[in-house]
């Protein structure tokens, strides 16, 4: 693979983010109300990757991004010329030790993901100074592309469209800690995660295809069992770092969105929302009202 390939595809790394996702009412979607008396703002599930087929998103996303004076996403999303982020990125991604990736895996799990590889024409073995979370996101560009659904998603659509018409644009953390964040995935626990990852991308379009739909209707219930809970089960340390952590230190910013005379639309990724530690639970644990708009 080339230097300038795993560029592009580690610019889907950034827009992850969640990559890796409360009652159904299929009239409704993945937007809700919270409010604290007269006061209110959006909170919007997003999915990072859709296909073209996705578009036009629902109303509901529409109609709050209009009567919204601030677009909050979770972070700054890169530019594509953005040369210098790209650099710090694969430097992050990449061993700055002795260890390299057949070090850090066993003879078995090694061998799995060489295969994985081989059918794309990519030998493991130009890839054996990155981490895991780099291969990880490699194996997650390449099934995003195979199965037509490496398009723009949710969040780059509104970002494109705040850009164009001048909306006030904020962010709930820096670039630099999604990108440590996604570098240190799987480190200590390594043939563990990438023996998981393996399994979770041998049906990949049906998954993500599920993913989707649950998401443009708002069935919470379905993105956790999906997306949620799976990763608290099998990747308890990732789902620590990845949901729960991050969950709790954009709800104080979001409260402090109230009494600002200003309303947003924060949007982050539909994982974010769902389950017992989401980010809704936590704000209606706060004293919060939520209420999921149709």
């Amino acid at each position: 693979m080339k230097q300038q390939s795993l560029f592009k595809t580690g610019r889907l790394a950034l827009l992850l983010g969640a990559v890796l996702i409360s009652t159904t009412t299929w009239a409704e979607t993945s937007l809700w109300k919270v409010s604290k008396g007269d006061d209110y703002l959006y909170v919007g599930g997003t999915v990072h990757f859709l296909p073209e087929s996705a578009f036009p998103l629902p109303p509901a996303f529409e109609t709050a991004y209009q009567a919204t004076d601030t677009l909050v996403l979770e972070t700054k999303l890169p530019e594509p010329n953005d040369t210098a982020l790209q650099a710090a990125m694969m430097q992050a991604m990449a061993y700055q030790d002795e260890r390299r990736l057949s070090t850090v895996l066993s003879s078995d799990v090694y061998q799995q993901v060489a295969s994985y590889f081989a059918p794309y024409g990519v030998q493991l073995q130009q890839l054996d100074a990155y981490k895991p979370g780099f291969i990880v996101l490699q194996m997650l560009g390449l099934e995003l592309m195979k199965s037509q659904m490496a398009g723009e998603g949710v969040d780059a659509y509104f970002d494109k469209k705040a850009r164009a018409e001048g909306k006030t644009l904020a962010y709930l953390e820096s670039v630099e800690s999604q990108i440590q964040l996604l570098a240190n995935m799987g480190e200590g626990y390594e043939d563990a995660f990438m023996t998981m990852n393996l399994q979770q991308f041998s049906d990949f379009k049906t998954y993500f295809s599920a993913a989707i739909s649950a998401w443009r209707v708002g069935d919470m219930q379905e993105l956790n069992d999906l997306m949620v809970q799976p990763a608290r089960e099998l990747d308890p340390i990732l789902y620590q770092a990845l949901f729960v952590a991050r969950n709790q230190n954009w709800l104080p910013q979001i409260q402090n969105m109230f009494g600002n005379d200003q309303k947003e639309l924060v949007l982050v990724g539909s994982g974010h929302l769902a389950g017992e530690h989401s980010v809704l639970e936590l704000l209606q644990q706060a004293g919060y009202q939520v209420e999921q708009v149709k």
